[in-house]
């Protein structure tokens, strides 16, 4: 793997040449797979033989191998999310700050691994807005927060001006700022062919546009988690520097411990707390972090709740429940009738099953809707969502396991 002269050098007088060092043999090692547990839907659930903890989250682990997950109904069911484990770090400081209901805006959310994370740490009765630019991501996310299955959620499709004109106002934003990519070295070949000095100067300067819409869309005392997975100093603490003398930031310490080898601030002469992931020091493929306070008084602190208007977006939601019409029981399905159902092919349920719309079900866990018209049961799962893949494996690969023995009865 070759990676640009350019960056080289760049890289290694950011880093420092231990670092930069330890970062090089990190090509050499596999990169680290991890999943995040979805806390409404694995109380009773545990992980395969062989997975660590995640240190910065309650819910996330490290996996030994990486498996077949698109052959898992439980990932389809939103029973966990494939997650990179330095992005895993925004629900640790979520869970330190936010300890009152609030209002929260992702504004670059797809595909969403941030925006479930979010919403699984945030206090009960907390709404969130997951928000992406581009259509696509944004049908993409749209299908990660439905399954993921938790109220309070909208998923909308606009550009971070529009909130700033429709006047919108959030308690915390996250702006994970699209970036020049640095941290996507390792798991995506492509992206080293991208990158470029040129594409780091426009990165920077697109994201102080967007943390300037951003800025007139936090209530006071709000919070404004910015976060990238790029390593350059450019597009991280000179762009902190940067928000905090144009708006008058306050930088928030995050409670770290040592054993988490996370990196602060590698750019001379600025000292506020930044956290950054580099893979070969932390077991991350790359993240920079800093947590900002708007100045004044939080709306918790002035006795405000939450408004009955800030509950529902004034833009066109994305979402389209899954599980609409009403359903009239949960059916059960074995491991190959998932995946036929998961790839749209028609179901024969058992003969006394009631007709109409019936939910499907594998190991307790919904996974959507048939139409069973009695010789067969039509399939309502929806055309985008569906495994395209033609190689169904003959035996279910566990990833998630009951804490006691679980079978589907009919």
């Amino acid at each position: 793997m070759q990676l640009p002269e350019d960056f080289i050098r760049y890289t290694r007088e950011v880093m420092g040449e231990e670092r930069f060092q330890r970062y090089l043999e990190s090509f050499n090692e596999e990169t680290p797979v991890s999943i995040r547990l979805n806390p409404r839907k694995t109380q009773e659930w545990t992980v395969t033989e062989g997975a660590q903890p995640v240190p910065w989250c309650r819910e996330g682990y490290y996996l030994p191998h990486r498996p077949n997950f698109t052959m898992d109904p439980l990932l389809h069911a939103g029973c966990y999310y494939v997650q990179e484990a330095g992005s895993m770090f925004v629900s640790h400081v979520l869970r330190q700050y936010v300890h009152q209901p609030v209002t929260m805006l992702d504004l670059c959310a797809a595909p969403g691994g941030k925006s479930t994370a979010a919403i699984a740490s945030l206090p009960e009765g907390s709404v969130l807005t997951a928000n992406e630019p581009i259509r696509q991501r944004a049908n993409i996310l749209s299908e990660n927060i439905q399954k993921w299955g938790y109220p309070g959620c909208t998923v909308t499709n606009r550009y971070p001006k529009d909130f700033r004109k429709e006047g919108r106002r959030f308690d915390v934003i996250l702006c994970d700022v699209p970036c020049s990519g640095e941290g996507m070295f390792r798991r995506d070949e492509a992206t080293i062919g991208e990158w470029s000095m040129k594409n780091v100067e426009q990165c920077w300067r697109l994201q102080r546009d967007i943390v300037s819409d951003a800025w007139e869309c936090l209530n006071d005392g709000g919070l404004l988690i910015y976060s990238t997975c790029t390593f350059n100093t450019k597009e991280n603490e000179e762009n902190v520097s940067w928000i905090i003398g144009q708006f008058g930031a306050q930088v928030l310490p995050v409670e770290t411990q040592p054993d988490w080898n996370i990196t602060g601030s590698l750019l001379d002469g600025f000292t506020e707390p930044v956290y950054r992931f580099i893979p070969g020091i932390t077991r991350s493929e790359g993240l920079f972090v800093c947590v900002m306070k708007k100045r004044g008084e939080r709306r918790e602190e002035r006795g405000e709740r939450i408004s009955s208007s800030a509950k529902l977006s004034p833009f066109s939601s994305l979402l389209s429940p899954q599980n609409s019409p009403l359903s009239s029981l949960l059916s059960p399905l074995n491991y190959q009738q998932a995946i036929a159902y998961l790839r749209g092919e028609a179901l024969t349920l058992p003969d006394d099953t009631p007709r109409g719309i019936v939910e499907v079900s594998f190991m307790g866990h919904t996974l959507g809707q048939v139409k069973n018209i009695g010789t067969r049961a039509n399939n309502l799962y929806p055309k985008e969502w569906r495994i395209k893949t033609t190689h169904i494996p003959t035996d279910y690969e566990t990833i998630l396991r009951h804490t006691e023995p679980h079978t589907d009865r009919r």
